[in-house]
């Protein structure tokens, strides 16, 4: 009988390598070949299962935002708009291996797309989704004197300033928690943080 392939699971195991290459390489100079020698297959079966390099590190960066949600969402079960935003922005943090290796692909795809626009088109849905998700909760909330949007972009950009800091530990984890944590406070008017 004959073996069954899934071929969401190769797709998968080959945005793995590619992420691997990536975060110790960066993308410019990691090749087909090399994402086949990092997954331990033939070069002809990445090129089955992707064309080209930037469909492949379309597909990888999507599953890196779909790993993201999938933690979010499991940790949001009966959360506040605050606990819920948090949550979300603190599985963007590089505070383990998995969200290190997620940073530095990251850092890796951004520069990558400065020259690649779709790419970038890609990583900017992906962005305008966080930030519109991040202003629902704030409106949810009912946080005064705000405005959602503007609050969103602030929040994003402290998160990915706090990543890059922590990837090159410039910062201890903890501090970068409660900074986050004080922001949090200062947009959702908790007691004693204004």
């Amino acid at each position: 009988m004959p073996q069954r392939v899934d071929h969401g699971e190769r797709r998968e195991l080959l945005a793995d390598a590619l992420m691997r290459l990536a975060a110790t390489h960066g993308l410019e100079g990691v090749s087909l070949r090399q994402v086949a020698a990092e997954a331990g297959v033939s070069t002809g079966m990445v090129q089955h299962y992707f064309r080209t390099k930037d469909e492949m590190m379309t597909f990888a960066l999507a599953m890196v935002g779909n790993r993201i949600r999938a933690r979010s969402e499991a940790a949001a079960s009966s959360a506040t708009p605050r606990e819920f935003v948090r949550g979300v922005l603190l599985q963007i943090l590089p505070l383990d291996d998995t969200r290190r290796l997620e940073g530095h692909v990251g850092l890796a795809f951004l520069a990558y797309a400065a020259v690649k626009p779709a790419i970038r088109e890609g990583m900017r849905e992906d962005a305008e989704g966080m930030r519109g998700f991040i202003a629902r909760q704030l409106r949810a909330a009912g946080a005064d004197g705000i405005d959602p949007e503007l609050a969103a972009i602030g929040l994003m950009a402290l998160v990915d300033g706090l990543g890059m800091q922590l990837l090159s530990r410039q910062y201890a984890e903890k501090d970068a928690v409660a900074a986050l944590d004080a922001q949090l406070a200062l947009i959702f008017g908790e007691p004693g943080a204004r």
